[in-house]
């Protein structure tokens, strides 16, 4: 795994020998790590420690795993959440991923395998961490500030890369007008809406993005980039 530094991981579960193994592994990782062997601490410590990842059993004692998951979305918590099940436990499997679960593994499991699922977790909701990133046709490096199209390195301004860089890495996902200068160009901004429409334009032009299928409108709402 690339090695990122500062990525925190908050271990959940009442078995103390998986506990510590996970927790030795993924040290050794370079990940900072906490553990909890109980859904209620696990509520207080996520809050407190702000982890990017949660491995979450789902049995437990007090209050089960399903019902952590729960409240840690409830609670506006944004941490990724990798939930630890039994083999035949379907419907645990079904509620975790419906309760707000973004990933699960079956009980025993590989470290290997887990270090993979946490890699693939990070890369998907938390792609600033990483230097440099691939997200379809587009590579993003965040070092030389360059974002590559089909491997052709794109001639874009500070303000472009960082228009790009947000509608690409938020892919799939509908970004309005107000949502866009609050982020690319701050808060305080004071400038009229339109300037994120002349941006799109020069965006579109260097993209070669004529018919909008790339950058795509949807009138009333803002802004979407639909990756393969």
């Amino acid at each position: 795994m690339n090695h990122i530094e500062g990525i925190k991981i908050l271990l959940v579960d009442d078995e103390p020998n998986i506990l510590q193994f996970l927790e030795l592994g993924l040290r050794n990782e370079g990940f900072i790590v906490e553990c909890s062997s109980d859904g209620i601490s696990a509520v207080e410590m996520a809050d407190r420690f702000s982890p990017h990842v949660i491995v979450l059993d789902i049995m437990m004692p007090g209050i089960d795993g399903i019902e952590v998951c729960r409240q840690l979305k409830q609670n506006g918590n944004e941490a990724a959440i990798i939930m630890l099940t039994a083999k035949d436990e379907v419907n645990d499997r079904v509620r975790g991923l419906t309760t707000g679960a973004d990933d699960y593994m079956i009980k025993p499991f590989s470290f290997e395998e887990l270090l993979a699922r946490i890699q693939a977790r990070l890369r998907n909701q938390f792609p600033h961490l990483f230097g440099e990133i691939t997200l379809g046709p587009f590579r993003i490096d965040d070092r030389k500030k360059e974002i590559s199209y089909f491997g052709q390195p794109l001639a874009l301004s500070p303000t472009e890369y960082d228009l790009l860089k947000l509608l690409v890495t938020k892919h799939g996902t509908v970004l309005s007008k107000s949502k866009i200068l609050n982020i690319v160009w701050d808060y305080d901004f004071g400038g009229e809406d339109n300037i994120v429409e002349v941006y799109i334009r020069s965006l579109r032009e260097k993209l070669g993005d004529q018919e909008h299928v790339i950058i795509r409108t949807l009138r009333g709402a803002g802004y979407r980039v639909d990756l393969p």
